[in-house]
């Protein structure tokens, strides 16, 4: 390794610098990924432990650094526990940017199913939105876009019906046992009503938004799901994608948000295809 410069007894080249950058890259990513949650406060408590922990030791004072060594010994442990949601939303996160995640490797491995097929028609459950956003009737309902989204389907009641208008403004009605909680479609289908699914811990979403608001930012969090919301009190359409909230949406623009995230593909084919008319009309 090649030295660049020393301080003291300390021997700094190209690899040492490129260590530290590289800490302190993941040091700040961590920092946005925690920032707002409960979560900064316990990191910053054990940080404390083990700054105290590192006194101890220079003290030497025998009794109090075996209690604390043993403590610092399961930290990678507890870590995990105590941060597995942020453990999670950290790999989804990884995983998201990957070439895994990208759309023509999904379709090989899809064997060339019709990706229309797979995720329904997002026309018809935009017309229930509108419908039941008259008479200010809440919805919440979930859009699966590669994630089998299984365990939260066997949280409600099971369906597996074919995917209507009239269907999911009847699950909705306030007189139904079934309105309560998500309705759940996957592949075209509505597999599943009265479902439960993760509320975001997001402190930075307005005060304005309830538990049905935060349900559908808490599910986009941890999936690639696409999730409407009507709101009971207002009556507003909302929909919610990779962890953010886009509220008080008309139809049209519902519409085209919705299909240009369960289609990328037919997105861009549709803008070529308008591009091309406006070259002609131009002409």
């Amino acid at each position: 390794m090649k030295l660049l410069f020393q301080i003291g007894f300390l021997d700094f080249g190209f690899i040492d610098i490129l260590d530290i950058l590289l800490v302190t890259f993941l040091l700040y990513q961590l920092y946005k990924l925690l920032r707002g949650s409960v979560a900064v406060k316990i990191f910053i408590g054990l940080l404390f432990i083990y700054l105290f922990y590192l006194i101890i030791r220079a003290v030497e004072m025998e009794l109090l650094g075996s209690i604390l060594g043993q403590f610092i010994g399961v930290g990678v442990l507890a870590a995990v526990i105590l941060f597995q949601q942020e453990i999670r939303k950290f790999l989804l996160l990884v995983g998201q940017t990957t070439d895994v995640n990208n759309q023509k490797l999904q379709r090989i491995f899809q064997f060339g199913k019709n990706a229309k097929g797979d995720h329904g028609d997002i026309n018809i459950v935009v017309k229930a939105a509108k419908e039941l956003s008259g008479p200010r009737t809440g919805a919440l309902i979930v859009f699966s876009k590669s994630a089998s989204l299984q365990t939260y389907i066997e949280s409600g009641d099971m369906i597996d019906a074919v995917l209507s208008k009239r269907l999911l403004v009847t699950i909705f009605n306030k007189y139904s046992p079934m309105h309560d909680g998500a309705v759940i479609i996957v592949g075209g289908r509505i597999r599943a009503a009265r479902c439960i699914i993760p509320v975001s811990d997001n402190q930075n979403l307005p005060a304005q938004f309830g538990l049905r608001h935060r349900a559908a930012v808490g599910l986009t969090e941890v999936t690639d799901s696409a999730v409407i919301v009507v709101s009971e009190e207002t009556g507003e359409m909302s929909l919610a994608i990779d962890g953010e909230l886009k509220h008080n949406l008309s139809t049209a623009e519902l519409r085209t948000t919705l299909n240009k995230y369960m289609y990328p593909e037919d997105e861009k084919i549709l803008d070529r295809m308008r591009k091309k008319d406006a070259v002609a009309t131009d002409a």
